[in-house]
């Protein structure tokens, strides 16, 4: 990664200052340098021609900066690939750093879990986005997110390096969007302000990327990356938006701070006059990072429930996990009678109720006599209601399979249930199945599409009430607080990552029960096919965890909660005002730069 001043460096010579109309070129706010102000003519050039400048002369001029070439008055537009290779080509160096910034970011999530990083890679792309024109920025942050999304989502190979790249560009064109938004909002006067905007814009493109296409994807959210950091007990005033918002403002300030004093090289030198913008950036994000330790973190319990958390392992990783049918149940079920046998000697406490994870039941209990009657024999030797993960076919619908898990009690047998609301696009549903599978074959591996369900996951397992959420419905803001404020005392995460084992993945889902339960003030419970099972407390803290792909079981005594956070209360209209701040941030850039082209020609 490069220094701070490489980087303000590279973003320098196109900042506000030097393509703001009015600015008077090689001026004291820009580096007088040969390659300044032609990356200043190139940019105001590209910039004409995204307005839509027109005039054949007006248009060669902008197809041609950055070569040195001047176009003849009848030169036709080059096309739009012409144009774009162009632009790459002109935009070489800065899109390394953005790479590079991004691949940095990538670091800041596990299993390298480099949080700092975060806020390295914010400021970095801040500053090559700064003074630069809306295409310009929005390839800037293209460059910058795939490079970060195939370094975070590698774990995905497992199924295919084509679905690590076609998800990765999906999601960085997000981050695309986003780009051409920094840049828009540099311009904006008042640059005090500027990483407000920069914040708000990570918060709307994470808004956004969350909930489209289909149902959106959540991985890569800056608070992901900071369940650890000084930043995380923001989560319990505004959830996760309000930590990737630290997160955003505290990099966005430092890049402030940077940008000023880099000027200052070029405009009669060093004073602590001049330095006080500087000053104040970095006083501003310290104060961000401060704020964190000022939370108060409620953790004081209610109630307690001694719990055993079941992991019964798979046969082997990736995408053939399941190995023969009754293999995962019997696993399982073994695992729970090795802990009744060490109940029933005195060498164990008997837990109060017991979990299983996500599809520990790999066939239907109420379809095949042979896993109910398993089972049920494992529940009856605990003698405790057991949490069973499995997969169920819908009872209406045929050809639809439910994704549930199902309270078990060892007199009355299976009970209550909840089924999981978020199905995972082309994982356990195939959008498009009878046009898509016939030119990716590789679909067919998903032979039946899950049915959403429609309830929350509130249940009550034996003397405790448990919010389940199942494997990746952790990520989603609004599942487990809409299971919070439904009377979870506890929250329950049953996940199978089996598929992904020993790749990452494991340890990215992990994080965000750490932050979960800061979020919630509730103590998070993950229970694993394979790895990695864990308890974590209200505060965030992992009391304890097992590796991956062995049989284990964890027993634990866990805090029972009833009150609710400010997250709670407040519930997604952080996120929903930050974002529209964001978004109306761009809307007055690109106003004032219309009314000041406006002048312009009428001057």
């Amino acid at each position: 990664m490069p220094s701070g001043s490489d980087t303000t460096a590279e973003a320098a010579p196109t900042g506000p200052d030097a393509d703001r109309p009015g600015q008077r070129p090689g001026s004291a706010a820009t580096p007088p340098t040969g390659g300044a102000v032609e990356g200043r003519d190139a940019a105001e050039s590209d910039e004409s021609g995204a307005a839509g400048t027109t005039g054949a002369g007006t248009a060669g001029a902008a197809g041609a900066a950055g070569t040195g070439v001047a176009p003849s008055t009848g030169e036709r537009r080059p096309g739009r690939l012409r144009r774009l290779g162009l632009l790459a080509r002109r935009e070489a160096r800065r899109s390394a750093l953005a790479a590079v910034s991004g691949l940095a970011l990538g670091l800041a999530f596990p299993p390298f879990g480099v949080w700092p990083l975060s806020l390295v890679a914010v400021a970095a792309l801040a500053l090559l986005t700064h003074g630069r024109t809306a295409r310009q920025g929005a390839w800037t942050g293209f460059a910058f997110g795939l490079p970060f999304f195939l370094l975070l989502l590698k774990w995905l190979s497992v199924v295919g390096w084509d679905a690590v790249v076609g998800l990765s560009i999906i999601e960085a064109a997000f981050l695309a969007l986003m780009g051409a938004g920094l840049a828009l909002v540099s311009r904006l006067p008042v640059p005090a302000l500027w990483p407000l905007w920069t914040a708000c814009l990570w918060v709307a493109e994470e808004w956004a990327r969350d909930r489209v296409p289909f149902g959106g994807f959540p991985w890569g959210r800056l608070a992901f990356a900071n369940t650890g950091s000084p930043y995380t007990p923001l989560a319990a005033l505004g959830g996760a938006p309000l930590v990737t918002f630290g997160v955003a403002l505290t990099g966005g300030a430092l890049a402030c701070a940077a940008l000023v004093l880099w000027r200052l090289r070029g405009a009669g030198g060093f004073s602590a006059r001049r330095a006080l913008p500087a000053a104040g950036a970095v006083a501003v994000a310290a104060a961000v990072t401060a704020a964190g330790f000022a939370v108060p973190i409620p953790t004081a319990a209610d109630d307690s429930v001694d719990i055993a958390v079941v992991q019964g392992n798979v046969q082997q990783p990736g995408m053939d996990f399941l190995g023969r049918p009754m293999m995962i149940l019997d696993n399982h079920a073994k695992a729970t009678l090795n802990l009744a046998k060490d109940v029933k000697a005195g060498r164990i406490a008997k837990p109060d109720l017991v979990i299983w994870p996500e599809n520990a039941s790999d066939l239907d209990p109420f379809q095949y006599r042979e896993a109910y009657a398993r089972i049920d024999e494992a529940v009856r030797a605990i003698g405790v209601p057991v949490l069973v993960g499995a997969l169920v076919d819908h009872p209406t619908k045929q050809g639809y399979v439910e994704n549930q898990g199902i309270v078990w009690d060892p007199k009355s047998g299976p009970g209550a249930s909840y089924t999981k609301q978020h199905p995972v696009p082309f994982g356990e549903y195939v959008p498009f199945r009878q046009e898509l599978s016939k030119i990716i074959t590789r679909l067919q591996r998903v032979p039946r599409d899950f049915y959403p369900g429609d309830h929350t996951g509130v249940l009550k397992v034996g003397p405790a009430r448990l919010g389940d959420v199942i494997c990746f419905e952790v990520a989603y803001d609004e599942i487990v607080r809409d299971t919070v404020n439904a009377g979870a005392r506890a929250i329950v995460v049953q996940t199978n990552n089996a598929t992904y084992g020993r790749s990452g993945q494991p340890e990215q889902q992990l994080v965000m029960s750490k932050l979960r339960a800061i979020e919630h003030g509730r103590p998070v419970i993950t229970a694993a096919t394979s790895g990695i099972s864990a308890v974590v407390s209200p505060d965030g803290t992992i009391e304890q965890r097992t590796k991956e792909f062995t049989q284990d079981v964890l027993t634990a005594r866990i805090p029972l909660r009833d009150g609710k956070t400010l997250a709670d209360r407040v519930g997604a209209i952080p996120e929903w005002v930050l974002a529209m701040v964001g978004v109306l941030s761009c809307a007055a850039a690109i106003m004032i730069g219309r009314r000041g082209r406006t002048d312009e020609k009428g001057q």
